[in-house]
């Protein structure tokens, strides 16, 4: 495999990288703002985010080959329950960073083997099973949506995502040169 674990790690602290950059801008003052109703806030986003790779570390961590018979309740409980703990924006930061550092330093160490194993899916799901690499790589591409939630409610908040100022500066330089 082209793309194994230490790919896959290095992609996923890229990720986080710039989602811990993205809380940091937001004053804490805004961490209980909510775009729409019915809609996380900051916060909650932030703790969502903060454990997103529970489902892989429960799965792939303990060898699962099917997700039949998963107590997924129990799963989406836990996570439901960590959001309603109320957060300091630094504690928040710190919990991002040290899960995140965990999870990647895992995903470092998985071998091609390991990932291209297949793992069956609930009765009646499409497809019927999906490698281990495409579920983990799940991870990564959960959080990047809904740092795409963050970015938008940082510019709601009247903030420009350090990402878009730095697309923003290149193309300024790219201007002069």
């Amino acid at each position: 495999m082209g793309y194994g674990g230490r790919e896959l790690a290095h992609a996923f602290r890229t990720v986080r990288g710039n989602t811990l950059t993205i809380a940091g801008e937001i004053p804490e003052e805004h961490y209980d703002f909510v775009a729409a109703d019915g809609t996380r806030s900051v916060r909650r986003l932030l703790t969502h985010i903060a454990f997103l790779d529970d489902f892989a570390r429960t799965v792939h961590g303990s060898g699962l080959s099917t997700l039949e018979g998963l107590d997924f309740p129990a799963l989406v409980g836990r996570l439901i329950a960590e959001e309603q703990v109320v957060r300091s924006k630094p504690e928040l930061l710190a919990l991002l960073e040290s899960r995140g550092a965990e999870f990647a330093s895992w995903l470092d160490g998985l071998g091609d083997a390991f990932l291209s194993e297949p793992v069956g899916m609930p009765p009646g799901a499409q497809p019927s099973a999906k490698s281990r690499f495409e579920m983990l790589l799940g991870v990564k591409e959960h959080e990047m949506h809904h740092r795409g939630q963050l970015m938008l409610m940082l510019r709601m908040l009247g903030q420009v995502p350090h990402l878009t100022r730095q697309m923003q500066e290149r193309m300024a330089a790219a201007a002069r040169a």
